[in-house]
This record gives structure tokens, C-alpha cells and sequence, in this order.
């Protein structure tokens, strides 16, 4: 797939996430104990050897450079292709930064490039889809694009809200929508695209021409009628972050041992950057069941269907269940957490209970301290 390049946009979650994203980007929530969201998409694209990339990588940039760095835990530290990092755009002529705006300010990237096709590809989608297979099926068919999808069950209506493709018999795509929820089955938009970069460049064009200054998915939306695009279809485990309830859900799927064995090893490894962390240290009071818990953590507590980050210290007789305790949180003794995501440095005093439920966790923010009465 060298000519091929990958186009990370900046993911679009919902406002209920904004308590975790005060200080970076959605796209590096950490993850599974001791990734971020951002580790999955770029190992998905050098797996199958697409060396070109480029990242939008919106207003908070500090975490971003921090973790990413120049790329070298993926090998795209290279002196031809690689990795580039795209700063917001601002000009005068298009008012705010948008999504559009930010692509149109670095097109010449794409029209100095060798390449001819491209990845558009959302960074808060995890699934392990063969894009070798899909950019093959993409090449032989002539399309100008092809959108990846897959055919979803939603009886309960946990997809209400997420991106739906209405496709003919042929495989053709007729529209991009969102689904209402009519359909018990729905072709789920994984917010993984390819399409030439001619095409590419032309939408792009298009949109500020006509002041679209809005979103590539929008402008994408709008380009059936002018443009043939075709569909891959996924059928393996899909995780879409959305909102808070969708990344405690993607987080807790990973206690199930199939889930967790397709989305690490299946079609290639889960690089990130690397942390030298000791191992981590029970004690004779600690209890651990179906947890995912990453190095560096000392446990004296009881720990239940939790995830773990790196560097969390749990106190004696405290119990924790259904929660995600993000890198370098402490827990003093005597404490109940139940359905709660901490962030990073947070820190629980003695004694304190922090209940959530399920479909509703309770978010504590970085560095937050709570103690009891707060």
C-alpha cells in the first residue's frame, strides 16, 4: 500500500466527553491500561504498510507531541514519508478553524505527494479491519472511493446517533445519514474511507468554494450524487468512542478474553510508547479478579472487572469494581469505588465512596482530589 496515504482526522465525540478532554484531544484518551486511542489507528495503518501519514491534530497539542513524538514506536520516523502533524489552520478569509479549513491549508502535502490514493480514517473507531484486502477490492473496482462498514444488530439501540450507509445491491453507497433508530439492522459507518487523492483534492476545493466550512464527513455526505463510491464490509468487534458511556464500554469489553485477543493480535500488533515501569506488586490483602491491570501498580485492595493504568496505588480494604483508574492514580485505604473512571493523578482519600452505574459512570478529572464531604 505505498501509495496509499493515511489521514487521521481529529475524531468528533460528543460533549460528554469533555470532562476527560479538558487538557488533550480525545483521540489520546488513554486505554486498556496503558494505550491511548491514537496507538490503535497508527498501528493499524503501518501493519499494512502505509508509511505516509498525516494527523490533524486539533487545538491541544501538548499531549499529542508528547506521546507521538515523531513517530518512532510505529517506525514512522523516516526521512521519506512518515509521520506529519497538522496544526490548527487560521486565516482571516474562513473565520474559525474547522476540520475543512485545517484540510485545505495542507493540500499542497497531497498534491507534492507521489501517492494517489488516500485513507481517511477516524481515530476514535477501533477494529482491526484488513486494509490490505479493502484497498485491493478499492483499486479493482475503479471507484473513486470506497467506505468500510459493517452490518449491525441494534435491538436496543446503543447505535442511535452513529454514522449509517444506505447502499444499493451492487455495493454501491447511496447516502451517508444518521441512524433514528427505524432499522433493527444498519450498515454502521466505521469512519474508514478510501478514495483518490484527485477526488480527495476536489471535494476539498469544492467545500470552500460553496463555504462548507464544516466537517470532511458533511462534505463526504454530500458527494453521492457526483461521485461512485463503493463498500467493504467488516463483520469482526467494533468499538466506536462517541461519548463517555461508548469509552467505558469499549474499555470493559476488553475483560472479555476473545475481544480483547482480536483487538491486540488479530491483523498485526498494538505499538505505543514505551514507559520502563517495574512489575506490579500484590500483597497478602489483595484480591484480584477479571481485571486488566498494566505494570507499576501496587494493590493491597480488592479489585474487581476493572482497567487498571500503569502506576495506581490501591489501598488496604479498599474495593474496586467496574471502574477504569487511569495512569498514577492512588486510592488510600478503607474506600469504595463502583462504575467510576478516574483520570490521571487522581487521587481518593480514605474512606471516601464514589458510586456510578452503569450506563452513567461518575468521572473524576485529572488531578482531582476527593476527599469525604466533597
Amino acid at each position: 500500500m505505498e501509495k496509499c496515504i493515511g489521514v487521521i482526522t481529529s475524531g468528533n465525540p460528543e460533549d460528554t466527553l469533555q470532562h476527560l478532554c479538558v487538557k488533550r484531544p480525545v483521540y489520546m484518551l488513554p486505554f486498556g491500561g496503558r494505550y491511548r486511542l491514537i496507538d490503535f489507528t497508527l498501528s493499524q495503518l503501518v501493519n499494512h504498510d502505509i508509511n505516509k501519514v498525516c494527523l490533524y491534530a486539533g487545538k491541544i497539542m501538548r499531549s499529542t507531541i508528547e506521546h507521538i513524538g515523531n513517530g518512532k514506536p510505529w517506525e514512522l520516523n523516516r526521512r521519506v514519508n512518515g509521520l506529519s502533524i497538522f496544526p490548527p489552520t487560521y486565516d482571516d478569509n474562513f473565520g474559525n478553524s474547522s476540520e475543512i479549513v485545517n484540510m485545505y491549508g495542507s493540500l499542497p502535502f497531497f498534491e507534492n505527494a507521489f501517492q494517489d490514493n488516500i485513507l481517511l480514517i477516524n481515530p476514535l473507531t477501533i477494529a482491526k479491519v484488513d486494509l490490505s484486502e479493502a484497498y485491493e477490492k478499492f483499486i479493482s473496482s475503479g471507484m473513486d472511493g470506497m467506505l468500510i462498514y459493517k452490518r449491525q444488530e441494534d435491538h436496543d439501540g446503543k447505535y442511535l446517533r452513529y454514522d449509517k450507509l444506505e447502499i444499493d445491491k451492487n455495493g454501491k453507497v447511496l447516502s451517508l445519514g444518521i441512524n433514528l433508530g427505524t432499522e433493527n439492522i444498519l450498515n454502521l459507518s466505521l469512519g474508514m474511507c478510501f478514495m483518490k487523492k484527485s477526488v480527495y483534492i476536489n471535494l476539498i476545493k469544492r467545500a470552500v468554494e460553496r463555504g462548507l466550512y464544516v466537517s470532511m464527513r458533511q462534505v463526504l455526505a454530500s458527494a453521492f450524487g457526483d461521485f461512485n463510491f463503493g463498500s467493504y464490509e467488516f463483520s469482526g468487534h467494533v468499538e466506536i468512542i462517541k461519548n463517555t458511556k461508548s469509552y467505558y464500554d469499549a474499555n470493559m469489553n476488553l475483560l472479555n478474553q476473545n475481544v480483547y485477543q482480536e483487538i491486540f493480535y488479530q491483523e498485526g500488533m498494538i505499538f505505543t510508547k514505551s514507559k520502563d515501569e517495574p512489575s506490579t506488586q500484590y500483597t497478602n490483602t489483595s484480591k484480584v479478579a477479571n481485571s486488566l491491570i498494566a505494570n507499576g501498580c501496587y494493590i493491597e485492595g480488592q479489585v474487581e472487572n476493572s482497567i487498571i493504568f500503569r502506576g495506581v496505588n490501591i489501598g488496604k480494604n479498599t474495593i474496586i469494581k467496574n471502574s477504569i483508574l487511569m495512569q498514577d492514580t492512588f486510592v488510600e485505604d478503607n474506600a469504595v469505588l463502583i462504575n467510576v473512571i478516574i483520570d490521571k493523578y487522581g487521587i481518593v482519600k480514605e474512606g471516601v465512596s464514589l458510586i456510578g452505574s452503569n450506563s452513567n459512570p461518575l468521572i473524576i478529572e485529572k488531578s482531582e482530589v476527593i476527599t469525604k464531604g466533597k
